[in-house]
């Protein structure tokens, strides 16, 4: 079947959050339904699980269509992959994610499936790790729906490609903040030079401030005042303290609006379905 003519599905799978949009088929889709389902982890299983469980619950009628799933942060790990020149094959560009994923993370990723950005031998590119189980639960899940499982993207990823045409600056901070995690990227002159992927123990704008400050002193430079890339749509009151030596450029702007699937504030649980897997 054509890929004009399927339903297109998209969903956000976080550890404690599925939020899944359907778009009729055709060369201009239509929003048809979306649905924001909460979940909780499971003690003792994989931060994952519970989500994907909700998933499948959540695709309703969906033989013939295109999934695509944004996985939160929680569920991947990063690392940049500074410039080589001479490494230019795609064996070449595999071995050397490997080598730097085994550096930091050691023999964990051994049970993890490792995707690199597009590489350039000038600019360099980023790692992303997710679980092979997590993966193999994802085919799983499409093939038992009988839908085509079109492509699984990193949140972080996802996000900076979308408004990367936006983002502006020799040097670059984007950040990308949900519930439980904080996200931040520093490039410059287009090359990736550090991810920072952690939990968030205290508040959004606490969390940020301290990570943006030591990214800053990490790269051995910073202006009197620094822009960010700020994507926290979980988080609309997110305001940093005035002189703090950063200003914040929210997104989306209006330029590029937001993505249906992403995740959205939910005030109360009124406006979320609970499911617990």
């Amino acid at each position: 079947m054509s890929r004009l003519w399927r339903d297109q599905i998209q969903a956000y799978v976080a550890p404690e959050r599925v939020d899944v949009v359907r778009f009729s088929r055709g060369f201009k889709p239509v929003q048809t339904a979306k649905m924001t389902t909460s979940c909780k982890v499971t003690q003792g299983a994989p931060s994952w699980q519970s989500a994907l469980q909700t998933l499948d619950s959540n695709l309703v009628d969906a033989e013939n269509t295109e999934l695509t799933v944004t996985l939160s942060n929680h569920f991947v790990r990063y690392v940049t992959l500074p410039p080589q020149i001479e490494i230019a094959t795609p064996e070449e560009v595999k071995s050397y994610a490997t080598f730097r994923m085994r550096e930091i993370y050691a023999e964990r990723i051994d049970s993890w499936l490792l995707s690199v950005s597009e590489w350039s031998p000038i600019n360099g590119a980023i790692c992303a790790a997710i679980p092979r189980n997590l993966m193999s639960q994802l085919e799983e899940i499409a093939t038992r729906h009988r839908c085509k499982l079109n492509e699984i993207e990193p949140y972080l990823a996802s996000t900076y490609d979308h408004w990367q045409k936006l983002l502006r600056g020799n040097t670059l901070y984007f950040a990308v903040i949900e519930t439980g995690r904080i996200c931040i990227a520093r490039l410059s002159n287009e090359i990736w030079h550090s991810v920072r992927n952690q939990r968030m123990l205290h508040s959004p704008a606490e969390e940020l401030l301290v990570a943006l400050d030591q990214e800053a002193i990490f790269s051995g430079a910073k202006q009197s005042v620094e822009i960010v890339y700020v994507f926290a749509p979980e988080h609309p009151e997110l305001v940093l303290p005035e002189n703090c030596g950063w200003h914040i450029i929210s997104l989306p702007t209006g330029q590029m609006p937001v993505l249906a699937h992403y995740p959205s504030a939910v005030t109360d649980n009124s406006g979320m379905n609970q499911c617990t897997a």
